[in-house]
């Protein structure tokens, strides 16, 4: 795999509301800089055949994981972070609620609650939280904001088991944050996390797009 190096300078994005974090969902990225970014979510499935292909790959990973199915075993996330990849580990919440559903202190819980563990565990405060299902309103970002969270990143296509779902036309483009979840075959119909990221790396190159590092550009 080829990576697209750091950004000489990195882009501009819109300023939130007082008390409230950004919400990213596109990076900038210079006009004919064809770069994606990966993004995994939850943390169910803990393969250590993926382990070995993103170490071998040296594979940059932005990581939101939820408490309740990652922490089962941290350690695994833990190979992923310091494999040289430069992944990162952010924040999904506790137990992956519709945060649109609860009120902003059990919002705040949610977040900061993750916030801690994963401080604990990990030695640092995560710098970006992404919502479970995407679904947030203005008690998120201000919950995100009181918990330390820089920025609310979503995305705008997500992998499914043999292919890309675009949310906009039927192609990647620049500057796109790609879905991807940490599952196995159970949930893919057979497949593997590894054959499942085989397949998304290959559509990736098949449309002359490059991986770049997301914590590079923000």
């Amino acid at each position: 795999m080829q990576y697209a190096p750091r950004p000489a300078q990195k882009p501009q994005f819109p300023q939130a509301g007082p008390g409230k974090v950004p919400v990213i969902d596109r990076i900038p990225v210079p006009a004919g800089e064809k770069v994606v970014f990966l993004t995994f979510d939850d943390g169910a499935e803990k393969d250590p055949e993926f382990l070995k292909m993103a170490a071998d790959l040296k594979l940059p990973i932005s990581m939101f994981l939820t408490d309740n199915v990652a922490s089962s075993d941290y350690g695994h996330f833990e190979k992923l972070r310091d494999n040289g990849s430069g992944s990162t580990v952010n924040n999904h919440t506790l137990t992956h609620p519709n945060l649109r559903t609860l009120s902003y202190a059990a919002q705040k819980k949610e977040i900061c609650g993750q916030q801690d563990k994963l401080e604990k565990r990990f030695g640092q405060r995560p710098a970006y939280f992404r919502p479970p299902f995407g679904n947030y309103n203005d008690d998120t970002l201000r919950a995100a904001s009181e918990c330390g969270v820089r920025s609310l990143l979503l995305w705008r296509v997500s992998m499914q088991i043999n292919n890309f779902q675009y949310a906009q036309g039927s192609a990647l483009q620049p500057g796109d944050i790609i879905l991807a979840h940490f599952r196995g075959p159970s949930e893919l119909k057979g497949t593997t996390e590894t054959q499942m990221t085989t397949r998304m790396l290959q559509r990736i190159q098949d449309q002359g797009y490059r991986i770049a590092r997301l914590e590079d550009y923000l």
